[in-house]
């Protein structure tokens, strides 16, 4: 009785170790095809990052299937981790090729992902924008910079608004508290490189009057 017992627990644990090696496989193909979205998204590649996310997309649905009947593994963090990757580089996406308007920010159900992993993707968005930001004030794209740096205060502003353990936002505090030192940094970026295009506008009037 005890070695029939003994084989099918053996047996149910072949298959949930069969299961998690397959899901940490498409789990790295989708953090993957979403770093490599990013990059490409700094760089105005708006098609191959397009190309990536889609990828991304399709190999999440795998893992929802994969993972029927193993919910323990589903929870175990690789699959968030992956939801977290795709819901920053999707909101991100979204917020460069369409000019900061944030109104067409994809929702968690759109993108098919958790609730808390959302939350944390948006915590990350923050870092990026951050990167896109400081490519604008090298391009004197000022306007647009504050633009993006008000969407970065929106994202910190929503990200506070969720003061839950870290049991249920899955660590969202630390994000939220990385996010709000980041806007502070990026504040200053800002406002330092508008004074100083100033103070060169003002020093080359001057030089033309004398």
């Amino acid at each position: 009785m005890l070695e029939e017992i003994s084989a099918l627990i053996r047996e149910n644990f072949e298959a949930k170790d069969s299961v998690r090696e397959d899901g940490l496989k498409i789990s790295r193909e989708i953090v993957r095809e979403c770093r490599t979205a990013t990059f490409a998204l700094h760089g105005q590649d708006f098609e191959k990052a397009n190309h990536s996310i889609k990828a991304a997309g399709k190999a999440l649905e795998k893992l929802e299937v994969l993972f029927e009947g193993h919910a323990d593994i589903y929870h175990a963090g690789f699959v968030e981790h992956a939801q977290q990757e795709y819901s920053e580089v999707s909101v991100l996406s979204n917020l460069l090729k369409e000019e900061g308007d944030a109104k067409k920010i994809p929702s968690p159900q759109e993108l098919k992902v958790e609730y808390a992993a959302y939350l944390n993707g948006l915590g990350d968005v923050v870092g990026e924008l951050r990167r896109h930001v400081l490519d604008l004030i090298r391009k004197e794209s000022f306007e647009k910079a504050e633009v993006f740096l008000g969407i970065m205060e929106n994202i910190h502003a929503v990200l506070m608004d969720f003061d839950y353990p870290d049991a249920i936002t899955r660590g969202l505090r630390r994000k939220t508290d990385v996010s709000r030192a980041l806007i502070e940094k990026t504040r200053g970026d800002v406002v330092n490189a508008i004074s100083q295009k100033k103070l060169e506008t003002a020093m080359r009037k001057l030089e033309s009057r004398l």
